[in-house]
């Protein structure tokens, strides 16, 4: 049962903790909870914080945040709740974590809202070619106007396949709905056809999604299971012109694998993550004019951060009014997701 204001702290960096914590954000912790000041705690490594951190009841975590093994859970024998606010859990709960029967909640699903809207305008772009176009437009009259007769362009009657029909997958599959010269296909050997289908996709295994897509767009975990899920036989199968867009994870992409392609020109990417990550300043990645890199700009960022935030509070109420919580992560789901 949960204390009517339980002692709570933020952990996290301090920088993750001024981008997500406005003004309105902390009173509203403040008023939640029993939160000392100052409320954000950077190091629980500090044995000066063991007198604080032994009534602490709930953390709301973020980027920065430690792993919780068993030395770190014993200097917190109240804690009952930690609420992240970010997306994957994977690196910060241990066995002992689990054995304990801490509730642990992410914001993945707030976090999926701007990698969807990212996505989404990646998609459209690639359809006019617009991201080649701006590193080699002409610059005389006479060649200005050729691209308008090149009939691979436009963004009717062409087709997008969605690898993952995650939290971020399942987003972009909805915000393309609007766009009826799309059609959607869909391959995750996890989800339910029923329901990809009533989203306005179809469901397909990847070898055969593969041949039939202008755009892939990646949105798979990065798991043992998915690395290099994407590689040189994969990206064969695509069809000249197509381009790659990857906002998941760099790993489950061959980057080798996928310079052949794009060196020759078959291919276009646009890489949100990259592995390693950064590339390497010297990768010939960088250098293609068919290939975009961006600095892992999809997640959520600048004024985004404070949907994180908003999550993890509304965890917390759900926490002090006795209700499940929204978004958990349990043990087993982690061979599922990132």
């Amino acid at each position: 049962m949960a204390s009517p204001r339980p002692r709570a702290l933020a952990v996290m960096s301090a920088e993750a903790f001024d981008l997500l914590f406005d003004d309105e954000r902390r009173a509203r912790f403040a008023a939640l909870a029993d939160v000392p000041a100052p409320m954000l705690v950077t190091d629980l490594s500090d044995r000066a914080l063991d007198g604080l951190l032994a009534g602490v009841e709930v953390l709301i975590t973020s980027w920065g945040a430690p792993r919780f093994d068993h030395d770190l859970l014993d200097r917190l024998p109240r804690l009952r709740a930690v609420f992240h606010a970010a997306g994957s859990v994977r690196h910060h709960v241990s066995e002992e974590f689990w054995e304990r029967g801490i509730r642990i909640t992410t914001a993945a699903e707030a976090n999926a809202v701007p990698v969807a809207e990212f996505t989404l305008a990646a998609i459209l772009f690639a359809g006019k070619r617009v991201l080649p176009s701006v590193r080699t437009a002409p610059a005389d009259a006479a060649s200005w106007g050729g691209q308008l007769l090149q009939r691979s362009l436009g963004n009717l009657d062409r087709t997008v396949g969605v690898v993952g029909y995650s939290r971020i997958g399942r987003r972009v599959v909805d915000l393309l709905r609007p766009f009826d010269g799309l059609r959607v296909l869909v391959a995750d050997p996890f989800a339910d056809a029923e329901a990809v289908a009533a989203a306005g996709a179809a469901l397909v295994p990847l070898d055969e999604l593969l041949p039939q897509v202008d755009v892939l767009s990646l949105h798979a975990p990065d798991l043992p299971s998915t690395f290099h899920m994407i590689a040189a036989p994969q990206l064969a199968a695509l069809p000249d012109g197509a381009t790659v867009i990857n906002t998941a994870r760099g790993a489950i992409l061959d980057h080798d694998a996928l310079l052949a392609e794009t060196r020759t020109g078959r291919l276009d990417a646009l890489l949100d993550v990259t592995d390693p990550e950064p590339l390497p300043e010297d990768s010939e990645l960088h250098r293609l004019p068919n290939v975009a890199i961006t600095p892992h700009l999809a997640g959520s960022l600048g004024t985004e951060t404070r949907r994180l935030t908003d999550s993890a509070l509304r965890e917390l109420e759900a926490y002090i009014a006795g209700d499940e919580p929204l978004f958990p992560v349990h043990a087993d789901d982690l061979s599922l997701s990132a």
